[in-house]
């Protein structure tokens, strides 16, 4: 009998041998992660606002001058800036540079921008007040430009409270936005950059902040809220 269990023990062991170990799946991920009091109190104290709100704090004040940011505030344009470094500098942003570049991205290649929602929103907010929109964007000037019709279009802005677009790009010195919004008297000025909210200050406006979308190409992201100013609440498309 001992015999005959020690064949089988040998046997087992060879068996175990000639088949290798079949290793354990891991445990899955925990589904929720969970938190606690100190991490909650690490939130960024950012001065969320929505278009509600903005509305609300302008009630009883007479039609303004109002100005608008484009690309990733108003459109999402990041299509046409993508061929444009595909096109003319894959390997910098040097196409940025390139009057025709511009030609082209003034000229045509929003059609192939998005127009944002928050955008949308804000626009007939500011058009059922009666007051003036201004785009005041940082885009390189060309000599023609269909910049104008399409946002006109877009966002179904009344000729009485549209204006030409303001290349306010392509220049050195002066914050070239804040020399505009001082001109054009600009109350509010909507931006996604840091340079949108630091140009309305110097021009004495109300500088509101709009999300980015995180698709975007113009990287980094900003720091929504870093210099204490309002931030629309899901403004990012």
């Amino acid at each position: 009998m001992r015999k005959i269990t020690q064949a089988l023990s040998a046997v087992c062991l060879l068996l175990s041998l000639s088949h290798p170990a079949v290793a354990r799946p891991s445990s899955p991920p925990p589904l929720y992660i969970g938190t606690n009091a100190a991490s909650l109190a690490d939130q960024a104290p950012i001065h969320w606002v929505s278009v509600a709100q903005i509305e609300n704090s302008l009630m009883g004040r007479a039609p303004m001058s109002v100005g608008f940011d484009i690309d990733d505030t108003v459109l999402f344009s990041s299509p046409g800036f993508w061929r444009g470094k595909k096109s003319w500098s894959p390997d910098s942003d040097d196409y940025l540079k390139n009057p025709d570049f511009w030609q082209q991205m003034n000229n045509g290649w929003d059609e192939f921008s998005i127009p944002k929602e928050v955008a949308r929103a804000l626009i007939a907010m500011h058009v059922k007040r009666g007051d003036r929109i201004w785009f005041i964007t940082g885009r390189h000037p060309t000599k023609t430009e269909s910049v104008t019709k399409a946002l006109q279009d877009a966002f179904l802005i009344p000729a009485a409270a549209m204006n030409p677009v303001i290349f306010a790009g392509g220049k050195s010195g002066r914050n070239d936005k804040a020399q505009w919004m001082e001109q054009k008297q600009v109350k509010i000025y909507y931006g996604d950059a840091d340079s949108d909210i630091i140009a309305a200050r110097e021009a004495g406006a109300r500088g509101i902040r709009v999300l980015r979308a995180s698709n975007s190409t113009y990287k980094p992201l900003p720091q929504a809220g870093a210099f204490g100013e309002e931030v629309i609440v899901n403004s990012e498309y």
